[in-house]
This record gives structure tokens, C-alpha cells and sequence, in this order.
């Protein structure tokens, strides 16, 4: 399931002393929020032959105020954003030219995807020569839930080159162009369905990037040099655009989807924005204290382990959770469709179930290799 403890421990050890630890630490907290999410607080069940995962907020008054800190998209845009900076100037140094920097990220990005849809075809196959059922893709949308994500941050990572350049050259200006754009799309797909799906498109593309953007502000140093007040300040901004926008704006308060809204998320809108920048200075205001705690061998430790499985723990998190459905089912158990007491009593359950199937999952290759001699 991990890396040998030798190789960890090298790792730790080789850790260089300008490393941001706080970057791999919300990369981490990142993922287990969405896959927490997931598996806790969604109404899983089956609805008319397909597994559907709606959430209980609109059945809880105020429960989408959860979802302004929930919601953690953004933060793995913004955290990626000082990731592909740093690798970006580095490539820049070392020459290595636009081409090389995007195939090593979009490697590095999509090589736990191999397996992962290597198992699901494997086994779609083998039900349908077995004629066994329907096709995955009938009943198991959800399990390509990571799929969304990945082709978004692809996209993301060809334009890092661009916006990197951009940056450097026009730094806040950038932002506040890929603001404007975003508002210019939410306005014109709000008003008139006549331009089809393009403002949607072009709009949730420029929420992404602007919220990669600001990854380059913390990159760079500056939001750093500022301080506490500075991060305030970020986070005040965000906190009052994303209230403007949801009271007297036109748009929902909640973050994801719920109760047959988009969210702001189906397409994305400027919430989404306004909810990075928030967040972003949350973080900052952080900071100093957890770069404190960082700096302890233990914790580090667990945040380098953690890392080193984030990929594989989010293309398989959806697969975790499907198998232990139906290890539910077989049990006899049947599956909650309202958000009623023995359903919020349940949690725990989700959470460690699914956590046990992926555990194993992980740890299967690695058990192959040994048995190998590989």
C-alpha cells in the first residue's frame, strides 16, 4: 500500500529546507476531504437500476454554509498552481523547453489512470461475454467521477507554459482578465440560452485556470511577504465576493450540486472563484503554525506517505466504494435513500468500509510482487 519504509524515510531525509510543506499538506487534506465526502455524505442507493449518490444539504436548512469550506476543488487547483510554477521554473532553468515540462506533468498526472481503467474494461468484458448484466457505464456512472477532474487539471497543466509566461509578465492584470471573462460568461449564459453550451465551457475553463492562477501569487512569494494581513485581506475578499454573489447575486449557496441545483459547480460559476480566494487566504492565515508543525519529523513524515498515495487513493476511492455496496447488499443490508437518524448514525460505517476495500485494493499489487519474486 506504501512505499517501503527506507525509501519514505530517504525521502523525508532529502527534503530541502525552501520546501513549502504546507503545498503537500493541503494536497493531502484535499484528498481526503473529497473522498470523505464521497463516502459519508452522500445518500447512496440505487435508483431505477443505476447507483446515484445525491447529497443531504437541501434537507438540512444552512448545511450549504458546510460546502464554502467542504468544497476543496479549489484548492487543488490553486495548490497545483504553485506545483506546476515551481516545476515551470525549473524546466526554464534547466532548459528542458514548454513540451518536455507538460508530457512529464500530464505523465505524472495520468499514470495511475492505466490500471485503474485497465480493471473496469477487464471486468465490463468479462460480464458481458459472461452476459451477466449491463455494461458499467449503465449502472456505474459514478465510479468515473475521478475522470472529471483529471480532464479539467490535463487541460490546466497544457496551459501552465501560457499562464506562467503571463504571469511573470503581467501578474495581477491576469487575474483580473480571467475575472471579467468569467463574469461576461455567468451573465451571457444566464441571460439567453441562444449561445448554446459555449459560455458555460468558457466559463467553468477560466474559473479553473484563474484558481491555478492564484497558486502562482503563492508561488512567487508575494502573498507570503505579506503576512497575516495580507492573507486577511485574501480572505475577506473572497468571503465577501462569494456572499455578494450568493445573496444578492443570482446564484446558488451551496458549492456542489444538491436538490437538482448545479451548485455552481455544473457549470462552474464565479462562486467558485470568489471561494478559491477565500480559502486561499484561510490557508495563508494558517500557515505559520502548521509550517511549525511540519517541521516535526512525525507529521512530515505522514504527509510524504500521504502524497505518495494521493493519485491512486482518488482513481480508486469510487471503486472502494462501489465494492463495499455491494459487500453491503450481500450482507443483506439495504441502502438508505433519505437522509433520516439511522442514516447520519451510519457514517462511521461508510467511512471505514469503503476505507477497508480500498486498503485492499492498494495493497494487492504489492502483494503480487512478492509473490512474484518481483
Amino acid at each position: 500500500m506504501s512505499a517501503a519504509p527506507l525509501d519514505l524515510d530517504a525521502l523525508v531525509d532529502a527534503t530541502p529546507t525552501t520546501r513549502d510543506r504546507v503545498v503537500d499538506l493541503m494536497r493531502a487534506l484535499s484528498i481526503c476531504v473529497v473522498v470523505a465526502w464521497h463516502w459519508t455524505f452522500s445518500i447512496t442507493h440505487w435508483h431505477d437500476g443505476r447507483l446515484v449518490m445525491p447529497n443531504p444539504i437541501a434537507d438540512v436548512p444552512g448545511l450549504w454554509a458546510a460546502t464554502w469550506v467542504l468544497q476543496v476543488m479549489p484548492v487543488f487547483f490553486f495548490v497545483g498552481g504553485y506545483a506546476n510554477l515551481a516545476g515551470w521554473q525549473a524546466a526554464e532553468r534547466d532548459g528542458t523547453g514548454a513540451a518536455r515540462f507538460v508530457r512529464s506533468r500530464l505523465v505524472r498526472l495520468t499514470k495511475p489512470l492505466v490500471p485503474w481503467l485497465a480493471c473496469w474494461l477487464a471486468f465490463d468484458l468479462a460480464v458481458q461475454a459472461g452476459g451477466g448484466g449491463r455494461s458499467v457505464a449503465e449502472w456505474g456512472r459514478v465510479v468515473f467521477v475521478p475522470l472529471w477532474f483529471i480532464g479539467v487539471y490535463a487541460l490546466v497543466i497544457l496551459a501552465a507554459p501560457v499562464t506562467a509566461r503571463l504571469h511573470a509578465a503581467h501578474r495581477g492584470r491576469v487575474l483580473v482578465a480571467m475575472g471579467a471573462g468569467i463574469l461576461a460568461a455567468d451573465a451571457l449564459r444566464l441571460a439567453t440560452d441562444v449561445a448554446g453550451p459555449l459560455p458555460a465551457l468558457v466559463g467553468s475553463g477560466l474559473v479553473w485556470l484563474w484558481c491555478h492562477q492564484l497558486g502562482y501569487f503563492w508561488r512567487d512569494g508575494s502573498l507570503v511577504a505579506g503576512g497575516r494581513r495580507r492573507a486577511a485581506a485574501v480572505a475577506a475578499a473572497g468571503l465577501a465576493a462569494l456572499t455578494a454573489l450568493t445573496v444578492a447575486g443570482p446564484y446558488s449557496h451551496s458549492m456542489v450540486a444538491t436538490g437538482g441545483e448545479s451548485g455552481n459547480i455544473r457549470p462552474t460559476t464565479a462562486c467558485i472563484a470568489a471561494l478559491a480566494a477565500f480559502q486561499l487566504g484561510l490557508v495563508l492565515l494558517a500557515r505559520p503554525a502548521l509550517e511549525r508543525g511540519l517541521a516535526r519529523r512525525r507529521p512530515w513524515r505522514a504527509v510524504v506517505a500521504a502524497n505518495g498515495l494521493a493519485m491512486p487513493v482518488f482513481c480508486w476511492h469510487m471503486t472502494a466504494l462501489v465494492g463495499f455496496v455491494w459487500l453491503y447488499g450481500r450482507a443483506g443490508f439495504a441502502l438508505g435513500e433519505d437522509p433520516t437518524a439511522a442514516w447520519w448514525l451510519s457514517r462511521p460505517l461508510w467511512l471505514a468500509g469503503p476505507a477497508l476495500v480500498l486498503a485492499a485494493v492498494l495493497a494487492a499489487p504489492a502483494g503480487l510482487r512478492r509473490r512474484t519474486g518481483q
